[in-house]
């Protein structure tokens, strides 16, 4: 039987490119499968551990059964382990591995069957794991290939060369009708070695398709003449491409969309159908919103660097329809393209809305800093809006008041007994979590938010627009304060 095994192994090793040392293991995993089921009844061979060691130079093998040696236990304990009581203490430490050689299967037709089947697992596992290797190196590249058949999730694309890529529904363009045989670029976003499952993964939805794309289309991207600075995609419906030159000579949106559009349309095509719009990049943001937004006009904007929200003021109601777009997308793809959460107000919502939050924060100055409506505007004229920028700002920030130093002092320390008088009546768990600040702690508190269960119970969008809280950070806090919901 010996020289079976070592027949076998140079056989598979040769014929598939299989290493030896790999067939070795997948036959001694096969003795043990087919050891347990002649030996062993159905509980005590999904209990019992075994081992057998093939000798890779004659071929002959030996087959030894485990068990762990643990603490007694009140109940029975399965076949894999055994109780320190019933060993030598001078010979055994609870966590050793105690092994004794068993009886050995004959290398007969069961074993060879069983060894055959773990054999063909990892050919495949060793086939799968080359064409990973080979394709590792492409991610993100634009690959081309042919729909070879349609699965419930997805479709499986031929590459060529025996390799196949998996491109999930959910990576497909919207309403786009595959069949097969019907020839296709994709993006190769991720090579999974993880999983009996396909290794592959295709993309024609993700915005770095459409880069890929205008790559592939324009010359003067590839040469680096024009560089993409960012891409947004509704698949299939519209997107936006943010591009900035790197040679004045050269009008980047002109290029991209090339003569009689010729460039942009064969991009269009692919994608089918979908609408794009070139934006030009500016490290100017207020500019580069804008942009965003065309073919709206932008009568004014207000911004805000720390929230990364921004306030959008039209002139008319045109020009508003304009930058929201049919069902929003025109907003949606200038916000998912910019980072900023973008309002959009006709001018007189705007004024009102000014009007309303100048007119809070007077009101807080007010009450809480005891002071007239007169010198609580002048506050708010210079930029102050909240109680920490009182109790904070720097002396020079309050040089157009024309306030002595007392009375500035009286102020300032009024300011700071009123954040702590605040935050005393905060929960310490709402002051103490991750990511929370004083200056965050004190806005919450302002708005009745002084528990974990009361900031739980908020939507992302409503404590958002607090200063130095973007949408990832008020998304973690809500969750962290839910936490004691499930505990």
């Amino acid at each position: 039987m010996s020289r079976e095994i070592l027949t076998v192994v140079e056989t598979v090793s040769n014929e598939k490119g299989v290493s030896r040392e790999a067939i070795f293991q997948a036959l001694e995993q096969a003795l043990v499968v087919a050891t347990k089921k002649k030996f062993y009844d159905h509980t005590t061979a999904s209990e019992a551990r075994l081992r057998v060691e093939i000798d890779r130079k004659t071929g002959d093998y030996r087959t030894f059964r485990q068990w762990e040696v643990v603490a007694d236990e009140d109940h029975e304990m399965p076949a894999c382990q055994d109780a320190i009581s019933d060993l030598d203490p001078a010979q055994w430490s609870i966590g050793d591995i105690r092994e004794l050689e068993v009886e050995s299967i004959d290398f007969g037709r069961i074993a060879a069957q069983i060894a055959k089947q773990v054999i063909v697992q990892k050919i495949r596992e060793a086939e799968r794991a080359m064409v990973a290797d080979s394709f590792e190196g492409r991610v993100g590249e634009l690959v081309y290939g042919e729909v070879k058949k349609q699965t419930k999730d997805g479709f499986i694309i031929d590459l060529g060369d025996g390799a196949e890529g998996y491109l999930s529904r959910e990576d497909c363009i919207n309403k786009e009708m595959l069949r097969p045989k019907q020839r296709i670029n994709a993006l190769l976003y991720n090579v999974n070695r993880d999983g009996r499952g396909a290794q592959i993964l295709l993309t024609r939805s993700k915005p770095e398709m459409l880069i890929a794309l205008m790559k592939k289309e324009v010359p003067e991207i590839a040469e680096e003449i024009i560089e993409i600075k960012g891409a947004a995609r509704h698949p299939g419906v519209r997107a936006k491409i943010s591009v900035k030159t790197n040679d004045h000579r050269i009008d980047p949106v002109g290029a991209c969309i090339g003569m009689r559009g010729t460039r942009i349309q064969a991009i269009q095509q692919e994608l089918n159908g979908e609408r794009i719009d070139v934006v030009i990049w500016s490290d100017n943001d207020a500019q580069y919103i804008a942009s965003a937004l065309e073919p709206a006009d932008v009568l004014s904007m207000v911004i805000n660097e720390e929230t990364k929200t921004a306030d959008i003021v039209f002139a008319t109601n045109e020009q508003l329809a304009r930058a929201i777009g049919g069902q929003g997308q025109n907003v949606r793809l200038a916000s998912e393209l910019t980072g900023y959460k973008l309002n959009m107000m006709l001018e007189a919502e705007f004024l009102e809305k000014q009007q309303g939050d100048t007119q809070r924060v007077i009101d807080t100055f007010v009450a809480r800093l005891d002071i007239d409506d007169e010198f609580a505007m002048a506050l708010a004229d210079i930029g102050l809006s909240t109680l920490d920028d009182v109790a904070y700002a720097a002396p020079e920030h309050f040089a157009d008041l024309d306030l002595d130093e007392d009375t500035l002092q009286m102020l300032q320390d009024r300011a700071k007994a009123a954040l702590m008088e605040d935050l005393n009546q905060a929960d310490p768990a709402l002051l103490e979590m991750q990511g929370m600040t004083s200056s965050i702690a004190q806005a919450l508190v302002e708005r009745g938010i002084k528990t974990l269960d009361d900031l739980a119970e908020q939507a992302i969008d409503e404590i958002n627009d607090i200063d130095g809280v973007d949408d990832e950070l008020a998304g973690k806090l809500i969750m962290k304060a839910r936490e004691s919901w499930f505990n």
